[in-house]
């Protein structure tokens, strides 16, 4: 009973101390002002009419006294482009806002650009203030805008997951020029018998499950430059994006038609799901896909991916894809100085290849194998990355397959003491690339064992490397010439 009576007027004691607690003081001293996490929130390229990620601003008070602010305010009031929230209300203008001592307030912004004529981006400003015991205090607010060509999804069918947006109907050929971006809400479709052209220097943004489609018999033609090559991405132009693989879905190529080839030249492919999807699984195409001094990187799943498509590659760099660079099931190719490295680190405890190859498909739900004719020859070419066996095959006896890799660099423990399919090949040796975790997959020692090893015959079939680099001699195996 003790015990009890004793907890009892504890509780009643510790009551009447909080009851008679001094509470900290508003303090009205001109001389005590706020502190801030930044003096200028600065938004990275804002496409206009689609607003921006979010932004924080953190207000301290870093005084021993509660501190009222009088007032906080957009100066823009309802005509700025920025839009405020504080403590989880939203408003152009707060009043009478308490920071406790020592304590801070958390607010957002973002910010909503209105379209206008330009086709530069340009500039749009406001500032946020605040007024605290007499003292006015401003933070700058600062967004870059750019115009745009937005192609939103407008239809719907079976046949493609997700809206779509017709862009090149039958018989019509469609050229996207390089003035304003291209925004893709959706899939970019290329009708049957139509022709999408990307001329060099246009950026292409594609927003989270959103690419370009082309289907049967429809041509793709990405025909960029050296010094303007065509980007293609996703559409979070914020710095934390910039090598983030997965925020797009997907270059799609169905089958083609005799004399139109789909053609990727001086590209740019990065950030996606799907570098380029090539299939001919209604038909055995009639088109090849050709691609010459393109990079793909930074895919969440394949940096190409094919099934009996025929594809030539030359001069390109596939890099750090979270399956497989590349992967072909059946079908007929060929790369030329061609560099595919994968150190893929996303997936802690998946195996990333540089290249899978096979003849057969295994069907997931039957397990039934599905055979395809296969032939490939890969020339003048570096398969490297951070697993054992970065060239990884799988042929059944059902299909005629031949591959042949001739004077190139491969990564695999399996193939090291192999004759056969190999031809003057070096394995397991350190390319030395300059930094491979950032895609710069050129040679930066002279000790790289592929300075001087590759085949002339590759070499003058493409006098110049990915960077303009004339191949001189004996060239460099990879895309890139080791340059001192």
């Amino acid at each position: 009973m003790k015990k009890h009576t004793f907890l009892y007027l504890f509780v009643l004691a510790m009551l009447a101390f909080a009851a008679c607690k001094k509470e900290n003081k508003i303090n009205s001293d001109s001389n005590l002002k706020l502190s801030f996490s930044a003096d200028t929130v600065l938004f990275d390229t804002v496409f206009t009419s689609l607003g921006s990620a979010t932004h924080q601003l953190r207000v301290y008070n870093l005084h021993d006294d509660d501190l009222k602010i009088s007032s906080i305010r957009l100066v823009g009031g309802s005509a700025s482009p920025f839009r405020f929230n504080l403590d989880g209300e939203n408003d152009i203008e707060f009043y009478d806002k308490i920071i406790p001592a020592n304590d801070s307030l958390l607010s957002f912004l973002r910010v909503t650009i209105n379209p206008t004529e330009a086709n530069t981006p340009f500039v749009v400003e406001d500032e946020l203030e605040f007024v605290t015991n007499g003292n006015t205090q401003r933070i700058k607010l600062l967004a870059w805008g750019q115009n745009a060509n937005y192609i939103i999804g407008d239809k719907v069918t079976s046949a493609i997951m997700g809206k779509y947006k017709i862009v090149a109907d039958s018989l019509e050929t469609t050229v996207w020029t390089p003035e304003r971006p291209y925004v893709i809400y959706g899939w970019a479709l290329i009708n049957s018998y139509g022709t999408l052209k990307i001329e060099a220097g246009t950026k292409v943004y594609c927003h989270q499950g959103s690419g370009i489609f082309s289907w049967s018999d429809g041509q793709l033609i990405i025909d960029g430059t050296a010094e303007n090559p065509v980007v293609i991405q996703g559409d979070r132009l914020e710095s934390y994006y910039n090598d983030t693989p997965g925020q797009w879905e997907q270059i799609m190529l169905m089958d083609g038609r005799a004399g139109h080839d789909h053609r990727v030249s001086h590209a740019i492919i990065r950030n996606g799901y799907i570098g380029i999807n090539c299939q001919s699984a209604l038909k055995v195409t009639q088109c090849a896909l050709r691609i010459d001094n393109t990079i793909i990187e930074n895919q969440s799943g394949y940096g190409l991916f094919s099934i009996l498509y025929a594809v030539e590659a030359k001069n390109f760099t596939i890099a750090n894809c979270g399956t497989s660079n590349v992967w072909a099931y059946g079908g007929d190719y060929r790369f030329v100085h061609g560099t595919i490295a994968n150190y893929w680190n996303g997936n802690e405890h998946k195996s990333c290849t540089g290249m899978t190859i096979q003849n057969r498909y295994k069907d997931s739900q039957s397990g039934e194998f599905y055979y395809y004719p296969f032939n490939m020859e890969v020339d003048n070419c570096i398969v490297y990355g951070a697993q054992k066996d970065e060239l990884v095959t799988s042929f059944g006896p059902d299909a005629d397959s031949t591959y042949l890799f001739d004077h190139c660099l491969i990564k695999s423990e399996k193939y090291a003491n192999t004759s056969s399919g190999f031809r003057h090949c070096l394995f397991n040796l350190e390319p030395y690339f300059a930094d491979y975790r950032h895609n710069n997959l050129r040679i930066d020692s002279i000790a790289s064992p592929v300075i001087g090893t590759g085949n002339p015959l590759f070499g003058n079939e493409i006098p110049y490397d990915l960077d303009g680099v004339q191949r001189i001699g004996r060239p460099d195996m990879g895309a890139y010439q080791f340059v001192q």
